[in-house]
């Protein structure tokens, strides 16, 4: 059974994202690509809209290059 992260939390986790992101300098694609993902399954990530697995927000936590605490709200 798979996990379901509240719509709620998937908000506050692409705010984050973007604005590590947006930290940095850099575009959606660079991050995507970088995650092993594609740009608009990652756009629509930091919109909240998308319900990540686990691997997929490490890959991008990791390509965000930030702690995770940095991302995630809990």
């Amino acid at each position: 059974m798979a996990y379901r992260i509240s719509a709620k939390v998937l908000v506050v986790i692409g705010k984050n994202m973007r604005k590590a992101r947006k930290n940095q300098g850099r575009e959606q694609i660079e991050v995507a690509e970088e995650a092993g993902i594609s740009n608009s399954f990652y756009a629509r990530l930091e919109r909240g809209e998308g319900n990540p697995t686990l691997e997929v927000l490490f890959a991008v936590i990791k390509a965000l290059h930030v702690k995770s605490s940095d991302i995630l709200p809990f």
